[in-house]
Parts: structure tokens; sequence; C-alpha cells
């Protein structure tokens, strides 16, 4: 069967295939369009797999929050490139998947591969779609959900890369949304000193006492050093600790204290972050290409 030009329109329309893929799908399958579908949908899931290992540390920060306030959910969505990361098709589909982590609840990753889009496919089959059609490595790499039953929620975005959950006891919506901007600002690894990992403050105290012990200064004098520090070392990587920074002449816990409000929580989420990101130097790429084509 003659494939026509009206033919392939129509599959690409149904399918958001590439114009040739769509030509090449109705030429095997000898112009049945629902088997061309299905062609393309298994094309897709193998070229899926195929960039699956690619470094995918590009992306956006997506967030949704409740009408009553009381749950958030926050999720990052990678792929490959930053121009990938600006398109409307990428964004959209960021952005449903926050709205349903905050509908179902969910708390993993891997809960969310079968649940279904609002286009009837499950995430999953959206992603390798996508991944099919735009042409580049596509991961939902981090989804958190917040909830409060006493406090409400805020969130802030610094552009599409961060995004800041909060909730907060006592608070109001400009207090939140300016906590969530010093969270974004100073990326605080826990709200107060009683939170912070054993492990890392042990971790820290013997780095400070060999660096220490190069003083020369007599043991209880380095005892009293490395207390310091530590203090020191609490207040800069602590929410409450930390100066404001919006008036650093008060720190976050002064600021709360006097609008008598507490946090309960915070996430942060910055795009790529903790990914080992490939740095290739141009001229090796360009004589990697060229052998490429050469043995081509």
């Amino acid at each position: 069967m003659a494939v026509s030009a009206a033919m392939v329109k129509e599959l690409r329309e149904r399918t958001g295939a590439g114009m040739m893929d769509c030509k090449k799908a109705l030429d095997e399958t000898q112009g049945d369009m629902e088997a061309a579908i299905e062609f393309l949908r298994v094309k897709g899931m193998a070229g899926a797999d195929k960039k699956a290992g690619r470094v995918a540390a590009e992306g956006v920060i997506a967030i949704a929050i409740s009408d009553n306030k009381k749950k958030a959910a926050i999720v990052e969505v990678n792929c490959e490139t930053d121009f990938v990361a600006k398109g409307d098709e990428f964004q959209t589909f960021a952005n449903e998947i926050a709205q349903i982590i905050l509908n179902k609840g969910f708390t993993t990753v891997e809960a969310l591969a079968e649940e279904k889009m609002a286009s009837g496919k499950t995430i999953d089959e959206t992603r390798r779609a996508l991944v099919a059609k735009i042409g580049e490595n596509m991961q939902i790499r981090r989804v958190e959900l917040v909830e409060t039953s006493s406090g409400e929620i805020g969130s802030y975005q610094h552009g599409e890369k961060i995004g800041v959950v909060v909730a907060m006891d006592n608070g109001n919506e400009t207090l939140i949304r300016d906590i969530a901007m010093h969270v974004a600002a100073t990326k605080p690894q826990a709200i107060s000193s009683a939170e912070v990992d054993p492990a890392l403050l042990q971790k820290e105290r013997e780095i400070l006492t060999e660096q220490a012990k190069e003083s020369g200064k007599p043991m209880e004098i380095i005892e009293k050093m490395i207390d310091g520090r530590i203090r020191k070392f609490l207040e800069e990587i602590t929410l409450l600790g930390q100066p404001f920074v919006k008036d650093p002449d008060q720190t976050v816990e002064k600021l709360l204290k006097a609008q008598n409000a507490m946090v309960s929580r915070f996430i942060r989420l910055e795009v790529g972050e903790g990914i080992e990101k490939e740095v290739l130097n141009f001229a090796d790429e360009v004589a990697a290409a060229a052998a490429a084509a050469t043995k081509a």
C-alpha cells in the first residue's frame, strides 16, 4: 500500500514522532496505522533503553502544593541539555508528575512508573516516548512529599534549577517564602544542630583535631579550640544558626522566635547536584567524531 503524506501527517499528530520515523513506520507496516503506532512505541522504548546510560544532569525542579497548603510535592526530572529542559513538553511532563505525586502521595520514583497520566499512558511510557521524540535520556531522579497537620507549606523556586519547600507552624506566606528563599541561597543541611548526622560531626571533629595538632598547643587548649570550631561549623550548616540572608544582623532562629514561628521541615532540590558530569575537551571531541566518520 502506498504511504501518502496525509497518512504520515496523521501518524505524526497521533504519536508526536518525527516525520521520517512516521514514514518508516508506515512503510514497515504496509500503511496499517495502528500497527505503525505500535511499531513506533516499540522503537521508542528500544531507543530509550539505549540512551538510559547517558548522563542526564540538566532538567527542572517542579513543585505542586495543595490548595489548603498542608501538602506539597517536589520532583527533579533530568535530561541531557538545558535546551531540552526549557522546552514546553519537558516542563509540562515534569509539572504533571509533581501534581500526580501530590494527588496520589507517592514517595519513591519506582512507585511512579506505572501511574497513568492525563493522556492515558503511564508515566514511564510517556517518558520513553519523549526520549524517542527528542533524542535525549530523561529520568525522574528524586521525589519528595511534605505534609503538615498544624502549619502551612510554602515554596520558592530560583529559576527552574533550584526548588525549596518549607513547612512552618505559626508562619505566614511572606515569612515562609523568605525562609524558603534563604534555604535556596545557603543550602543548610539540617534545621538545628540536634538534627545533624552524628557521623558528619565526628568526621569534622577528626579533621579539626588533626589540623589543630599542627599548632603545637597543649591538648586541653586544642580541645577548647575544636569545641569552638564545631560550634561555628554547626552555625554554618544549620538553618537556625545561619544569619538570615535578608538581614545578616540576625540569625534565622531569632527571626522565627520574634514571630513565634517554627520550621518543621524543609526540602531543597537542585538540578544535577551529586551527578558527575562528563567534561570533554572540544578538540578531543572533534577528533573523536572525525575518527568515527572515517571508520564509517
